[in-house]
């Protein structure tokens, strides 16, 4: 399906900055200032987040039972996420733990939304750059150019699988994307039969649309060299960092629930720990230019951005979750899993995968297991279990709730009086894991490839393809209140002009 790469024309820039602004293909705001010296090659790289977004202030004396529901309101691509991360701290904040049923149809739900998240991101972010090509025009470069090429009938196909994902969604969580479903203890609502069974033959057919996707994958970028020699370059999109993810009692990859696993460059694992505990084990750094944290391990610490074991920086994404897990529990992602690993051993590669382009692969395969244990879930008789909550609950106390959102480990820690009332709140968000290493890989891939004070629309493309593979949500990560954050303004007349810059250092 996909061709050659044909680079366009480089252009020469006069200034010893280039500014990406706004940065495409993802939820939120964000910006890449790349500066030049003298020579015209990049000295650094910065993955700027410039918008303020202070939701966990905002949740401080709300009732918590309110949190599920604004938190999933962060953005509408990941609510889901955010509703069965903040259902679960709930659930400790009342001292409860959810019916049998209840798991099970949290659990049905929340592969449906991976299903869903995957499936966007891929064929709308991510596939245009493979597809289309990394260096085709922007007008290109998108939805409909990934249609023009691979045809109306997967273009239908992805719209269908969209659809039936959110359905499912709807069906459980009472809205398509933004749900109501969490209680303390439970759910608010037992599945009838007759829903059941449109649940069944939904995931019946989001299984045979994974597969597809997985062979879509192989035949578009795996049998393309010269993507997998952009996906395989150590100049470009390689860092090596820990990698995090939740697993199960098997140390089998894990969305839901379970514990979570670091694993350092060999995949060996460095630590494993109840997500309650997860601030003995992790912390979050400032930088004075992004109003993103940048959480890291304790052991070793922040040492800045910088990659190898030396330095605290993790990441948490799906080339994470395949790093740390040591098998999946569903029998094609499994396979996939080893086809994966295969490849990459072919290639030199013993232990994790560092590679950041690598993330599209190990999405895919993830897509092929949340729909696999979609349909596990939705033919188990406890998705019809009426006992869906518990009573007799009393508040007060904290709660930490932790899933994998698709973008990474999700962490809601709150706590709340015996009134219910909320007095702390913290957010580590998918995202907000892997800034650093975003940052890391955007500078080393824009240090790649711009020299001579040379660019073009297709190497921007390029660097911006650093972020896009972690499929970052800036709208949910942005939390950090630094105060004196540097700050320039520029005050326009009404032809666009400009009549005063105001700027504080």
């Amino acid at each position: 399906m996909a061709g050659p790469i044909i680079w366009d024309e480089k252009q020469k820039v006069t200034s010893n900055r280039v500014t990406v602004d706004p940065i495409t293909r993802l939820e939120g705001h964000g910006k890449i200032e790349i500066f030049l010296n003298d020579k015209g090659d990049v000295t650094n790289a910065y993955w700027q987040v410039p918008e303020v977004r202070g939701f966990e202030r905002f949740c401080i004396g709300r009732r918590v039972t309110e949190l599920n529901q604004i938190t999933a309101r962060l953005c509408g691509v990941c609510p889901g996420a955010h509703h069965l991360a903040s259902t679960k701290a709930i659930d400790g904040c009342y001292s409860a733990k959810p019916t049998e049923a209840a798991f099970h149809i949290r659990d049905t739900f929340y592969h449906a939304h991976f299903v869903h998240s995957h499936i966007a991101h891929f064929y709308a972010l991510a596939a245009p750059d493979f597809v289309c090509g990394p260096a085709a025009p922007a007008a290109e470069r998108n939805v409909l150019g990934v249609v023009a090429h691979v045809g109306l009938e997967l273009g239908s196909a992805v719209l269908k699988a969209r659809a039936e994902a959110q359905n499912i969604q709807g069906i459980i969580g009472g809205k398509p994307t933004h749900p109501v479903m969490g209680v303390p203890g439970g759910v608010s609502k037992a599945i009838s039969k007759e829903e059941a069974k449109q649940i069944q033959d939904y995931s019946e057919n989001l299984v045979k649309f994974a597969e597809t996707s997985l062979q879509v994958f192989k035949d578009v970028v795996l049998a393309n060299k010269e993507y997998v020699d952009i996906i395989t370059n150590k100049d470009l999109y390689y860092n090596e960092t820990y990698h995090m993810g939740l697993v199960n009692d098997k140390n089998q990859l894990e969305f839901h629930d379970g514990k979570v696993r670091v694993v350092d460059n060999d995949r060996k694992q460095v630590d494993l720990y109840d997500p309650k505990d997860y601030l003995d084990h992790i912390a979050e750094a400032d930088e004075p230019w992004s109003y993103e944290k940048f959480p890291y391990l304790r052991k070793p610490g922040y040492k800045g951005l910088v990659p190898g074991m030396d330095s605290g920086l993790y990441r948490a994404s799906p080339l994470s979750r395949l790093n740390t897990c040591e098998s999946i529990s569903t029998p094609e992602a499994n396979e996939a899993l080893n086809d994966y690993r295969a490849l990459f051993k072919s290639l030199g590669v013993e232990g994790s995968v560092q590679y950041t382009l690598a993330t599209h692969y190990a999405r895919i395969i993830e897509m092929l297991y949340a729909a696999e244990k979609l349909k596990e879930d939705a033919y188990s008789d406890k998705l019809t279990d009426p006992n869906i909550k518990q009573h007799d609950l009393v508040p007060g106390g904290r709660g930490v709730g932790c899933v994998e959102a698709p973008r990474g480990t999700l962490t809601h820690d709150y706590t709340c009086d015996e009134n219910g009332i909320v007095t702390a709140c913290n957010l580590v968000v998918g995202t907000t894991n892997n800034n650093g290493p975003i940052c890391m890989d955007v500078a080393k891939v824009a240090k790649g490839l711009i020299h001579n004070f040379e660019v073009s629309p297709g190497l921007l493309n390029m660097v911006e393809m650093a972020f896009r593979a972690y499929d970052p949500c800036n709208s949910c990560a942005t939390h950090s209140l630094p105060g004196q954050m540097p700050l320039t303004a520029e005050i326009r007349n009404a032809d666009g002009s400009i009549y005063d810059t105001v700027t504080r250092n």
